[in-house]
């Protein structure tokens, strides 16, 4: 017999992963082979890695409750992050908007549950003091609560407030970053917001409720010296297959806006990188290659 022969042999040493407190292992029964077992576990590292596989425990302890907000993105599942897929796959419960990656709902483990808590221009149904409770008073319940939100939560999404309620609550809350629709949308529709020469600066301001408000802005910025034939550009919807954008200057795009019937929430850039076609004019500036002579 030789002990040096491992094919002859019944011990066997598992191929590893582990995701957070779950330890997955992988072995053959029959005879050895590490490279299947390592390639297997690293399939299944990655599935794990990327929040395909569902994480959440069946019986949730009383003291194991916490709240995670995730950043989802502009709407496109796509965009949202690995991080933030990894929370999803743990959640017991998730607190959502009518904005953001939607669709991702319908990839959750049946057993977790959805509380929408949407808001639309003028009508909030759920005020955000009682949004702040049920993340509290889930993760008191020893549940993995999500908020996923649109954009990023730090970023006109009202994050910092429910950290504070958590945290003077007691409640352990962690917060996944998101990819900011006020970045991602006007690159979708291929508007550079910074663009040598031309852009040096970013200002994000908000408006709210509509039309109404991009109004003022245009006008408050006319009335401020702006140049009333600056660039407007007006990216709805964002990311989603009903994209649009509408383009004017700033003492037209009002008139524009409610031509064709802009809703909230949109994205509205001003410069001269909102132009339309701006990238095809700068392409076109910096010349082509020189026709071959007769």
């Amino acid at each position: 017999m030789n002990a040096s022969d491992a094919s002859h042999g019944t011990a066997r040493t598992p191929a590893t992963t582990q995701s957070g407190d779950v330890l997955v292992g992988v072995v053959s029964t029959g005879e050895p082979d590490p490279g299947r077992s390592g390639r297997i576990r690293d399939h299944l590292a990655g599935e794990l890695r990327e929040g395909h596989i569902s994480l959440r425990r069946e019986r949730p302890g009383g003291s194991g409750g916490r709240v995670v907000l995730v950043g989802g993105g502009p709407g496109d599942v796509d965009l949202l992050t690995i991080g933030g897929r990894r929370a999803l796959a743990e959640a017991d419960v998730v607190v959502t908007d009518r904005l953001g990656p939607i669709g991702v709902l319908a990839e959750l483990d049946p057993g977790v549950e959805v509380i929408n808590v949407g808001k639309s221009p003028g009508n909030h149904p759920v005020p955000q003091e009682e949004i702040n409770r049920i993340l509290v008073e889930r993760a008191r319940r020893g549940q993995v609560v999500v908020r996923l939100k649109g954009g990023d939560s730090y970023i006109f999404g009202r994050g910092g407030e429910e950290v504070l309620a958590c945290r003077e609550a007691g409640i352990p809350v962690e917060v996944v970053p998101g990819v900011s629709s006020a970045l991602a949308v006007p690159t979708l529709a291929g508007i550079p917001l910074i663009h040598r020469a031309v852009a040096h600066t970013l200002v994000v301001t908000t408006g709210h409720d509509g039309l109404d408000p991009a109004a003022r802005i245009a006008g408050d910025a006319i009335e401020s010296g702006a140049d009333p034939e600056t660039p407007v550009a007006i990216v709805e919807r964002g990311s989603t297959p009903t994209q649009r954008t509408t383009y004017g200057r700033l003492n037209t795009i009002a008139g524009r806006a409610e031509a064709v019937g802009v809703p909230a929430p949109a994205v509205i850039v001003i410069g001269a990188v909102a132009a339309d076609g701006f990238l095809s004019a700068a392409t076109r500036e910096l010349g082509s290659p020189a026709e071959p002579a007769e």
